[in-house]
């Protein structure tokens, strides 16, 4: 019985030491994915700070290419503005150079003028500022333009204030 005692002794102790063993090596691989998980929650803090200041960047800048295509045209308006004495003829025709300077840079931006003169009144992109009685146009026809509207890409930054003919 002496014998099983201790066989039993040492059976006790090597399965304690197996299992102080284990509990060792899972403390060491927990502490490891605790360790992992402190990383992680770090690196990902660090993406959203650094996402939220690119875009505060790109909203303070978004305008920059706008503005670098429209310092020529503020560079003519300087020019026409300088040539107060000259023939008036010859600084209605700089005005006109730089409207169509200004209009060039803007329709390479995306903003193209909304349809109006013959079109069938729309109220989504028209607004109607006075109606006219006319047998020359169809009823609920836009006969001329009082204020140009204007896209931005495909969305309606302004609806042009129109007349529309109105039937006899």
């Amino acid at each position: 019985m002496e014998g099983e005692l201790i066989t039993e002794e040492v059976v006790e102790q090597s399965d304690t030491e197996q299992l102080k063993k284990e509990l060792e090596e899972k403390k060491a691989a927990a502490e490891d994915y605790y360790n992992r998980l402190l990383r992680l929650q770090a690196d990902f803090d660090n993406y959203r700070r650094r996402t939220a200041r690119e875009r505060e960047d790109f909203a303070r800048y978004a305008s920059t290419t706008l503005c670098e295509a429209l310092l020529p045209v503020l560079d003519n308006f300087q020019l026409a503005l300088g040539a107060k004495g000259q023939d008036p003829a010859k600084v209605v025709e700089g005005v006109e150079m730089i409207y169509r300077q200004l209009l060039d840079v803007l329709q390479k931006e995306g903003l193209t003028p909304v349809e109006t003169q013959g079109q069938e009144f729309d109220p989504t992109k028209h607004e109607a500022a006075m109606q006219e009685s006319t047998d020359q146009y169809p009823d609920n026809t836009v006969i001329s333009e009082l204020r140009r509207g204007y896209y931005l890409k495909d969305k309606l930054l302004r609806p042009a204030m129109v007349t529309v003919a109105k039937a006899e």
